[in-house]
């Protein structure tokens, strides 16, 4: 991994777009993480969340193969310590998604990616303290997207 490469963090649901859903806005990730210009940065509690979401009825259609989803999460994902709280007292509403923020801000990511309202309306306070929070589509077309 290069210096220049971006250091992200993904919420579950911008995770299930890319590894279950193969939703199309999510090519720009999946190809700045295959290209290194990225990095996803990531705890063992994100990815526990990951495998209680993956168990769901709502997921039973989509037919998929948790372990073959969780191996992808396991490729892509650089695992880190759980985080501390994020400092200044940013908090989410909801407390689940409080894990990504913290993370972010831990890890001197340059982007949270995520579609949750919760940590949205955090964007202007996180960007005040040097993290954008964004969806994975705003991303893909802000200048450090394009760059990548």
């Amino acid at each position: 991994m290069t210096r220049a490469a971006s250091i992200l963090v993904l919420d579950t649901n911008v995770v299930l777009d890319w590894l279950v859903f193969r939703d199309p806005s999510s090519t720009p990730l999946a190809e700045a993480l295959a290209g290194q210009r990225a990095e996803w940065l990531a705890c063992a509690a994100m990815r526990t969340e990951l495998e209680h979401v993956l168990t769901r009825a709502v997921l039973d259609r989509w037919q998929l193969d948790a372990t073959a989803v969780l191996a992808q999460w396991d490729r892509w994902a650089r695992l880190v310590d759980c985080p501390p709280a994020a400092p200044g007292g940013l908090r989410c509403s909801d407390p689940d998604d409080q894990v990504f923020l913290d993370l972010a801000f831990a890890g001197e990511a340059q982007a949270l990616l995520t579609r949750d309202r919760a940590l949205l309306r955090l964007a202007r306070a996180a960007g005040r303290r040097g993290l954008a929070v964004l969806t994975p589509e705003a991303w893909a077309r802000s200048a450090a997207g394009q760059r990548l």
